[in-house]
């Protein structure tokens, strides 16, 4: 199978707009009104998980089956359906699970679709702020209300005008992540924490200039990839290669400010 055309990564992407509105009716009634929250068992540290996770991910997971049924899909909660096709569906129905206990709005439905291991489209929607964004690594775009309007990275080339963004500095557990993390941070204009994946999302929207994180899994970042690309932007890991598999991440809006990171991240002699 060759790599789908843009025309059809289009219909893929329309495709997830529906996955996504889906994934949100499914977990809006719980928001600020979510009761069960559990510990996922075998997870060092605190991980929750709500019925709005699951809820959400089974509602995905039944509109792909009902429209592709021959392609896979991989997910957070209920893990890889593998049908041995090229193209494989990569949800996380909320990321930012804290926030949504918390009643906070800074979280969101993730979906990717790669194709043998590249991320050829991918969504992130708020429902509760209602913002889909969107891209296919050419293009990206924002859906609301109001209408659609083209994302596009913001021009920032040097660290010291630069927005840095990650999750919590808590998550960098490794004394090198801590140490790498710690020397770069000093360096840019301001540093924000809490974002999950709507920090990409700003990233893609000329809002923020850096992302870096680590511990990721594919689920957290695939679908964002097209999105950010799309805008402009690059991501990749600490050492540049691809970020499809997770880890440790760093998403720039331009070329100069990544190496620049990336340089700082990998440590004198890398």
């Amino acid at each position: 199978m060759t790599m789908p055309y843009r025309a059809e990564r289009a219909a893929f992407l329309e495709f997830s707009h529906e996955l996504a509105r889906a994934a949100g009716a499914a977990a809006l009634p719980l928001f600020r009104n979510c009761s069960q929250v559990e510990d996922k068992p075998g997870k060092t540290g605190y991980d929750p998980v709500t019925q709005a996770d699951r809820a959400a991910e089974q509602a995905m997971r039944e509109m792909i089956r009902a429209r592709y049924p021959s392609h896979n899909i991989k997910g957070e909660e209920f893990g890889f359906e593998d049908n041995g096709s090229d193209l494989t569906w990569v949800l996380d129905p909320i990321d930012g699970t804290r926030s949504f206990i918390l009643g906070m709005p800074v979280w969101g439905t993730i979906i990717g679709l790669m194709w043998r291991g590249h991320a050829i489209a991918g969504v992130m929607s708020q429902p509760y702020i209602g913002e889909i964004f969107s891209g296919d690594g050419v293009e990206a775009r924002l859906l609301t209300a109001q209408g659609e309007t083209a994302l596009k990275v913001r021009a920032c080339e040097a660290l010291e005008d630069a927005v840095l963004a990650t999750t919590d500095p808590r998550l960098f557990e490794q004394a090198d992540e801590r140490a790498a993390f710690a020397a770069l941070e000093p360096l840019v204009r301001m540093s924000r924490y809490g974002g999950d994946c709507y920090f990409y999302a700003m990233l893609a929207a000329g809002q923020i200039d850096l992302v870096v994180e680590t511990g990721l899994a594919d689920y957290d970042i695939a679908g964002l990839i097209p999105i950010v690309e799309g805008a402009g932007g690059i991501v990749t890991d600490w050492e540049g290669a691809s970020a499809v598999g997770g880890g440790r991440i760093i998403a720039a809006g331009s070329e100069a400010l990544h190496q620049q990171a990336m340089e700082l991240l990998r440590g004198p002699g890398a």
